[in-house]
């Protein structure tokens, strides 16, 4: 995995997470990286320094983290507005178009672990989709 600082053409800063530097550019390329803030899908890369991992591990802000969830849920909405969904045939679908057996396009579903682990040792790529998420009813904490 590696980290990127990002920065849309309005001047919003983001980071985003990719599997090799090679997956920001195809993904950049397809016009799928976008401002988590305004949506734009006008995105570079900010110069970054390497990540030096140290013991002592903090808890994002709730304001950080309030970003990444309404980022996650824009990834999801995306998908599902795009994407075609083929429920549980995802597995066998993903592997047909990557090898041209089926017409290229984006698809999403459900697949059990056996078979993504199976999908990814076979160079097919997938990826998670981000969990729906529902707002939290506000309780007190005491």
């Amino acid at each position: 995995m590696i980290r990127y600082a990002l920065a849309c053409g309005d001047g919003h800063e983001f980071e985003a997470w990719f599997g090799s530097s090679g997956d920001y550019d195809e993904q950049a390329a397809r016009g799928l990286v976008e401002c988590p803030i305004c949506g734009s899908t006008s995105v570079r890369k900010q110069i970054m320094a390497p990540a030096v991992t140290g013991t002592k591990k903090t808890a994002p802000t709730p304001q950080a983290q309030a970003v990444m969830m309404e980022a996650l849920g824009r990834a999801r909405k995306h998908v599902e507005e795009n994407f075609e969904y083929v429920g549980d045939a995802f597995a066998r679908e993903a592997r047909d178009i990557h090898d041209g057996v089926a017409p290229d396009r984006a698809i999403y579903g459900e697949a059990r672990p056996a078979e993504v682990k199976k999908l990814l040792e076979d160079g097919v790529p997938v990826a998670p989709l981000p969990p729906a998420i529902a707002p939290r009813p506000k309780t007190r904490v005491n």
